[in-house]
């Protein structure tokens, strides 16, 4: 059986905002595996919110370029946000995303041997981090291109906390902008239904499944409510299908609808997401609890 940790118990509360006890019991029924964890709280109806994000540690920025029919989404971390605020970082920032843009890097190794004044990205985010005095470092990014017909839309919200960027069809920067400030909100996962995999749809299902008996449903109801709960999971997580911030008569796809055009895809970067932070340690009055 695997140990459980204060951390353990504390993230599996974070994201499923369940009591102490029933996050470690549901721990130890999962074996120590986190996500086995969620589904046993959730097929308990205990689960509120499983926030499925990884962790949000590292600082930085995220940028937006674009350059003709090509854009390029960056994210470049630093160790504190001071660094982040910091204007010769912020423009190596934006310097990096026109050279994405521009240069059309097929991984991450083309992307740091680009030019950038003289110097590859990578020496000039290691000269960077001699000046500054903290590491910097270029994470990720994402080429998207585009046919003459189409239009980008981009959205920074807060200053590159999170960078948003929509392709349409038929439809102006304006509305498309309108969506990518939408996906920047919503954080989309899936650009439509017929990109979920069959297995996170099946694997959905059966959860939806064990829920549903568990409240005592009669049997010949529990595939009608389950359908009905996956399509409305389905609609959650699709951009197409959700609810446009900026009018919830419509959906996303209706707006671009009635503005001539239909989404072609989308890029959302948030600063940090998926890398784990460094767990704090309970106090010894949470530890005594759940030992």
């Amino acid at each position: 059986m695997a140990q459980i940790t204060a951390a353990q118990v504390k993230e599996l509360r974070d994201r499923t905002q369940v009591g102490m006890m029933d996050a470690k019991k549901a721990l130890v029924a999962a074996d120590g595996d986190m996500d086995k964890a969620i589904d046993v709280l959730r097929e308990k109806g205990l689960a509120k919110a499983a926030k499925k994000a990884g962790n949000i540690a590292a600082e930085g920025l995220a940028d937006i370029a674009i350059d003709g029919n090509v854009a390029a989404v960056v994210e470049v971390n630093s160790e504190t946000d001071f660094v982040a605020s910091n204007a010769e970082f912020k423009g190596f920032v934006q310097n990096v995303a026109k050279a994405v843009a521009a240069g059309k890097p097929a991984d991450m190794a083309a992307a740091l041997a680009l030019d950038l004044d003289g110097k590859t990205i990578d020496e000039a985010a290691k000269s960077l981090t001699a000046v500054i005095g903290e590491k910097i470092s270029f994470r990720r990014f994402a080429v998207v291109e585009k046919d003459d017909g189409d239009n980008f839309g981009a959205y920074l919200h807060n200053g590159g906390q999170i960078a948003a960027l929509v392709t349409v069809t038929g439809a102006d920067e304006t509305v498309a902008r309108d969506i990518a400030m939408h996906v920047a909100a919503i954080n989309p996962r899936f650009l439509d239904r017929s990109e979920v995999p069959a297995d996170e749809l099946q694997h959905q299902t059966d959860i939806f499944t064990e829920e549903t008996k568990n409240e005592g449903k009669p049997e010949k109801i529990v595939p009608r409510i389950v359908e009905g709960r996956v399509n409305k999971w389905l609609a959650e997580i699709s951009l197409v299908d959700q609810e446009f911030v900026k009018d919830s008569d419509k959906t996303v796809a209706e707006f671009a609808k009635a503005n001539g055009g239909t989404v072609k895809g989308f890029v959302r970067f948030a600063v940090g997401e998926g890398i784990e932070k460094k767990a704090d340690n309970f106090v010894d009055e949470v530890m005594g609890q759940i030992k």
